[in-house]
């Protein structure tokens, strides 16, 4: 006997690998049919034994992606459809609807050890990706998540790509952000007028100029000589410009405190590893689980007293806020260089927002060569667009509370989730008390549960740390750090 039931879900379902698992598990469970992404969700129909449907069902809630979030989900009974085989078929725009999207997620394992594979074809390709990783909230322009739709538009796959996107045996398996040297973005240096350093090593333009003629490899070992000798760089990321320097320089950080006019509040920094992070910082195993989470937050650590990060990073302060790399272009800029040349990997670098004090983060790259030609030395571009500029979060472990300062939560799958640390002083409160002052990267555009249906109600927020809030249905939307209003 062959049932269909035709099932719709509502949640963090797109961008994180969703279809290709709901592929996978029909074929594996001998399923026909179909699934779908909507400007409302996920639409499935399926036929198949009763038996099987029930399995198929249950596992779509228990054995979801590791990204996704599934608030919803309604199942309908309906007459078999003689389906002969699975497919994902082609999106459906849906009036007057909304799909949550997923945020950014830093790059994962599988994708670095590419990364650093001579043997693979993304060998140190600084926009390598998949579906449980890469860019998402900052590259969407529209609903539902297809590649036409973001800002890789522009960017054709080539057939090796292609045939990956196609494979639903491959980790690429439709994942919209899908690239390689051939076919997608590229990264290449920007040097200002007032600089010259190379001696003829490479071909520079004036920061004004058009793209450079340096391939990727060049600009990012160009890059890495240009912040061992002190100087200040623009790199841009996911969410928009960091101003970079050598974070055991104090001549480069003081130097970067008065171009930026930031006069004693604190720099972030990005370290590569745990180890380098341990030698300059206490780190206790909650904190730890936060540097390595997808969300790849900063976090503020006590400073070890003989630390050899400038004290001009957090003037008069005892602690300071880092992170991991995110990105793949993060990590090739503390991999060790490929040339005896090259100058030693960098161990420490500020990571600061690209802007002037009380601006905004500069995120185009018009606009960067506008606002940080006076602050920077050079910029590290890249041409995939950002379409939404998106800061760096922030948190912070107190004894054995989670308090957060830019995010809600260390739980990657739901920001309402309650967080309980582990602790054998009975006498200390086991609730997790969060404290968002700033909720961005990573997290954001995450939805909050609401436990009742919301008429639709803007928060705007206060003039300086600003984020809004918008409720829709049962979701309250916090928007990530958009920063102080005053300019």
């Amino acid at each position: 006997m062959i049932n269909s039931k035709r099932i719709h879900i509502n949640g963090i379902v797109q961008g994180v690998g969703f279809r290709p698992f709901v592929y996978g598990l029909a074929t594996d469970l001998t399923l026909t049919g179909w699934v779908r992404n909507t400007s409302a969700g996920v639409d499935i129909e399926v036929d198949g034994p009763p038996e099987q449907l029930e399995r198929f069902t249950a596992a779509l809630t228990h054995n979801a992606p590791p990204l996704a979030q599934i608030d919803e989900i309604a199942i309908t009974d309906r007459p078999a459809n003689g389906f002969t085989a699975f497919e994902i078929i082609h999106s459906q725009a849906v009036a007057d609807a909304f799909q949550p999207i997923s945020p950014d997620v830093s790059l994962c394992d599988d994708c670095l050890r590419e990364l650093f594979d001579p043997a693979d074809r993304r060998y140190r390709y600084p926009f390598i990706n998949c579906t449980n990783c890469g860019p998402r909230f900052t590259i969407i322009k529209d609903i539902p998540y297809d590649r036409p739709l973001t800002t890789m538009s522009p960017f054709e796959m080539c057939p090796d790509c292609r045939a990956e996107y196609e494979d639903p045996l491959d980790r690429r398996f439709h994942a919209q952000p899908v690239a390689c040297p051939v076919c997608g973005p590229q990264v290449w240096l920007e040097v200002g007028e007032q600089f010259s350093v190379f001696s003829g090593q490479f071909s520079v333009p004036n920061l004004q100029s058009p793209i450079s003629n340096l391939g990727a490899e060049d600009a990012i070992q160009a890059t890495r000589q240009l912040l061992s000798e002190g100087k200040i760089v623009a790199i841009k990321g996911l969410g928009g410009f960091h101003l970079a320097c050598d974070a055991t320089n104090d001549t480069a950080v003081t130097e970067l405190r008065r171009r930026k006019l930031r006069r004693d509040k604190p720099f972030a920094l990005m370290m590569p590893d745990l180890a380098i992070i341990e030698q300059h910082c206490y780190v206790n195993q909650v904190e730890r689980d936060l540097l390595t989470s997808p969300q790849r937050p900063i976090v503020i650590l006590r400073r070890r007293p003989d630390s050899a990060i400038s004290r001009a990073v957090a003037p008069g302060q005892n602690s300071i806020g880092v992170m991991l790399p995110y990105t793949p272009l993060h990590h090739l800029l503390f991999a060790p260089p490929l040339t005896p040349s090259s100058p030693h990997p960098l161990t420490a670098l500020v990571m600061t927002s690209g802007n002037l004090s009380e601006e905004p983060i500069a995120y185009r790259n018009d606009e960067a060569r506008e606002r940080l030609g006076q602050l920077a030395d050079a910029c590290l571009m890249h041409n995939r667009e950002i379409h939404v500029r998106c800061d760096d979060s922030v948190m912070r472990v107190f004894g054995n509370q989670l308090s957060v300062i830019g995010n809600q939560s260390s739980d990657h799958r739901s920001p309402t989730t309650d967080h309980r640390l582990p602790t054998t002083d009975h006498r200390l409160p086991t609730t997790n008390y969060r404290l968002p002052i700033r909720r961005s990267r990573g997290y954001a555009p995450f939805p909050v549960r609401l436990p009742w249906e919301m008429p639709p109600i803007l928060a705007a927020g206060a003039e300086l740390k600003n984020t809004f809030c918008l409720t829709h249905g049962r979701y309250a939307f916090l928007s990530q750090h958009i920063g102080d209003l005053e300019n």
